[in-house]
């Protein structure tokens, strides 16, 4: 099938099987191998991007469904050689170690900053809560990081959010 897509700025035209996800499509066809395979099932987030400014686990996703779609990867952050201020809070901040996780991380927490609004642990559901650590660590929790750089990834959100 014939698709097209806007991947970080760029207008793409791919001839894809449909059972191929984004993330395949995005590494082996795109040459955008910044967002990472890490278990392939949706439950790491190392490959998470933002489709249309959401964030989304681009394992689980078909490229087929994107058809039309905006998609930022992590190579799509930055203005040009400027980094995003996520990315250089990260570097500020040492929040990261083996570095597998953080293209998913900085994907994530772009669109969690975007998103607005309660989540699991905000106690008043009609308000709008400030991005506390406690906030972060569950609007984070779908990102798993093996090497444990936690409380530096809250730091850096958290520095961006202010």
């Amino acid at each position: 099938m014939e698709i097209t897509l806007q991947v970080n700025g760029s207008r793409w035209t791919v001839e894809v099987d449909p059972r191929v996800s984004l993330l395949d499509l995005l590494r082996e066809r795109l040459g955008l191998t910044g967002s990472k395979k890490g278990c392939d099932h949706g439950q790491c987030g190392a490959c998470t991007v933002l489709i249309d400014g959401r964030r989304a686990n681009a394992c689980l996703a078909l490229a087929v469904a994107q058809d039309g779609s905006d998609i930022t990867t992590v190579e799509g952050l930055a203005d040009g050689d400027r980094p995003h201020p996520l990315q250089a809070a990260f570097i500020e901040h040492d929040a990261f170690q083996c570095g597998y996780c953080t293209p998913g991380q900085l994907c994530s927490a772009a669109g969690m900053l975007a998103e607005g609004g309660p989540s699991a642990v905000t106690e008043d559901l009609a308000a709008d809560p400030a991005l506390t650590a406690e906030e972060i660590r569950e609007r984070m929790s779908g990102n798993l990081c093996r090497c444990g750089a936690y409380p530096n990834i809250v730091t850096a959100i958290a520095e961006v959010a202010r």
